[in-house]
């Protein structure tokens, strides 16, 4: 089966609930600038990965500056997902995936493709 290289409505995690429970009973790391908070889940999603991407207000004032460190997060994610969905789908189990930046700067393309690549890795190794 192709896979296309998307990032569907169907894969962004939503709904109060389930992130709260994310955040709560998750396990987290750091490839900074990214935490990394994910977790398996027992019910049956559309999508075997789901995935959040946030910028805290706190770090960046202005929307301009958190919406395409946001962008980064999504596109760098879409680009290298083929490698966790692989595993993920293997194994036949459902994972929920929250990226927080962390960093006080903003940093370039480069840089967060390449973290991503770590932060899947990590989490790929830990199922």
């Amino acid at each position: 089966m192709i896979q296309k290289r998307t990032f569907s409505k169907k894969e962004h995690l939503c709904g109060e609930i389930r992130i709260s429970k994310l955040y709560t009973e998750g396990k987290a790391f750091i490839v900074y600038p990214l935490r990394v908070v994910y977790m398996t889940t027992p019910e049956q999603l559309d999508v075997s990965i789901k995935v959040l991407v946030s910028v805290p207000k706190k770090r960046f004032k202005h929307a301009v500056d958190r919406n395409r460190l946001k962008r980064l997060m999504r596109e760098a994610y879409r680009l290298n997902k083929m490698d966790i969905s692989k595993i993920i789908e293997q194994k036949n189990i459902h994972m929920q995936i929250a990226f927080n930046y962390v960093a006080d700067k903003m940093v370039d393309f480069e840089t967060m493709n390449e973290k991503m690549q770590i932060a899947l890795r990590k989490i790929s190794e830990k199922q």
